[in-house]
């Protein structure tokens, strides 16, 4: 199933601009707030609210103190969750990333819910090569395809690793910002859900390229709808696909994506499913991800 009723989150407690990461992530830049981490907590317990009033299961976990973990609102990055009870764990770019890797958010998981296989990619990172799970990857799930945008954040071998260990189907590419550097992550410029894409075909500059990305998805069944360089840059690529535990289907964004839309964009996501939105601009400015980036889908069987 391409979309779950599952989602781990986690509640910061130290969260600020992290300049690690924004060596090459051009969605981040510092903001002159005096007080981020209450700012951002504030946004996070909105967000969670929301999601929680549509019986969207949330499970939340408080991050540490220590070691210093900036950008921990993000889990995505560092574990992702399949069906077959297996977790994946990442290699990731920024040092101080990697120490997100937190023994008590693993436990947290085995308590709820069935894990048999764990198989870790972190030892990439001592190659100084990388795959930030599904930032760096956007999954269509049901079809078994890995589209991952090239950068310095998302490397070929690693994506091939994935998909030769997971089963996938890795479909690579070169996208690029309005400033024609390379986007960090994919997840900023492509949305797969069920029935529909989102993505921002003029960031692939190759015709090549682009006519493979758009084959591939035209031949899952699935209807594209496109961004703008504009909105992308607004985080409307960000978004992501989940139901509730009665099977009601949303896409989850922030309110900066779901106001760069044009009406005839949103008719067509809504189409398809409810939009949910919330304002967590705090965190989109200082962390450079956006709603999606909140969110890591437990696609694990329940114990």
């Amino acid at each position: 199933m391409q979309h779950t009723a599952h989602i781990l989150m986690i509640r910061p407690v130290n969260f600020n601009f992290n300049a690690e990461t924004a060596i090459n992530n051009s969605f981040q830049s510092k903001s002159n707030d005096t007080d981020i981490q209450k700012k951002a907590l504030l946004e996070f317990e909105s967000f969670i609210s929301t999601l929680k009033k549509k019986g969207i299961d949330i499970m939340v976990v408080d991050d540490t103190m220590d070691p210093y973990t900036p950008d921990s609102i993000f889990p995505n990055n560092w574990i992702s969750f399949h069906d077959n009870a297996t977790i994946l764990l990442y290699p990731m770019f920024a040092i101080n990333r990697r120490f997100e890797k937190k023994e008590h958010v693993l436990k947290k998981i085995k308590e709820r819910f069935l894990v048999l296989n764990t198989i870790d990619l972190s030892h990439y990172e001592l190659n100084n090569v990388f795959l930030e799970g599904t930032g760096s990857m956007v999954l269509d799930r049901d079809n078994q395809i890995a589209y991952a945008c090239l950068s310095p954040r998302t490397d070929q071998l690693v994506l091939q690793a994935f998909c030769n260990k997971m089963g996938f189907e890795p479909i690579s590419f070169i996208a690029v910002d309005i400033s024609n550097q390379p986007i960090y992550h994919t997840n900023v410029m492509m949305c797969v859900a069920d029935s529909f894409v989102v993505i921002c075909m003029d960031s692939i500059k190759d015709n090549n390229q682009k006519k493979l990305v758009s084959d591939k998805i035209k031949h899952t069944g699935k209807e594209i709808i496109e961004i703008t360089f504009e909105q992308m840059n607004l985080f409307a690529g960000n978004m992501l696909q989940v139901n509730n535990l009665q099977g009601e289907v949303f896409t989850v964004m922030s309110s900066q994506a779901y106001h760069s839309l044009t009406q005839k964009q949103i008719d067509r996501i809504e189409f398809f499913n409810t939009i949910l939105h919330v304002n967590i601009s705090t965190i989109e400015t200082n962390g450079g991800g956006s709603a999606r980036c909140m969110m890591a889908e437990v696609f694990l069987p329940p114990r």
